[in-house]
């Protein structure tokens, strides 16, 4: 058995961005090993397009692992707020307190265990919310953390995270997406899907995924309730 596999663990939420993460990872010659994290977010949708993605998209491996954060709150995706349909000023309620910190934390365990020393998301800092956990800083922090916290970084070769998307448009995404045959239609971005996986077209996660098509002059491939 070759010894010179490359493994990676993909974060796979089930929405476009991961889902054109794990195909740019894929072409760099990884063995991807998908990774969703059930959270208590408002709807399944995502996650069941997330299992069918990383079939599609021939993920060695798919887990899913269940973190509630319902349990404490704090976000309109975790809690009974209301999803705003329109743009608010800074940080919105969607944004979930330390979401990102603890799928990547739970993304570098599963790395570990594999002897993986690549992890990749699907964080973006262009046509995104807001989030502060999904700015260059966090990662380059992160990265650092994942270093110094693990036996990986102490001992072994050490552990890089990769978002390729960081500095890309909606636009630039979706073109990335169509080069590399991602099926968008599958994909599930909307904050209050139905749960057939049917966007709303009206929250923050529908304006920013329906403008990044347009712009991209691609039809928009979403099924809208």
């Amino acid at each position: 058995m070759s010894t010179n596999i490359k493994k990676a663990v993909i974060l796979v939420s089930g929405g476009m961005d991961s889902a054109v993460t794990m195909a740019i990872a894929k072409e760099q010659g990884f063995l991807c090993h998908a990774l969703s994290v059930s959270y208590g977010q408002r709807h399944s949708a995502e996650l069941d397009a997330a299992n069918e993605l990383a079939k599609l998209q021939g993920a060695a491996l798919h887990k899913t692992v269940v973190v509630d954060l319902r349990s404490i709150g704090g976000s309109a995706l975790t809690s009974d707020i209301a999803v705003p349909e329109s743009a608010t000023e800074g940080i919105p309620v969607t944004y979930v307190p330390a979401r990102n910190t603890i799928m990547l934390s739970i993304a570098l365990g599963w790395a570990e265990v594999l002897g993986a020393n690549d992890i990749f998301c699907g964080i973006n800092a262009v046509d995104y919310s807001g989030y502060p956990d999904c700015r260059p800083e966090f990662l380059a922090a992160f990265q650092n953390l994942a270093n110094l916290a693990t036996k990986a970084g102490v001992e072994g070769a050490g552990l890089r995270v990769h978002a390729p998307l960081i500095s890309m448009s909606k636009a630039d995404i979706a073109r990335e997406g169509i080069r590399l045959g991602v099926d968008f239609s599958r994909t599930v971005s909307c904050y209050q899907a139905d749960e057939h996986g049917r966007a709303c077209g009206r929250c923050d996660a529908c304006r920013l995924r329906a403008a990044g098509f347009e712009d991209a002059g691609i039809a928009d491939p979403t099924r809208y309730v």
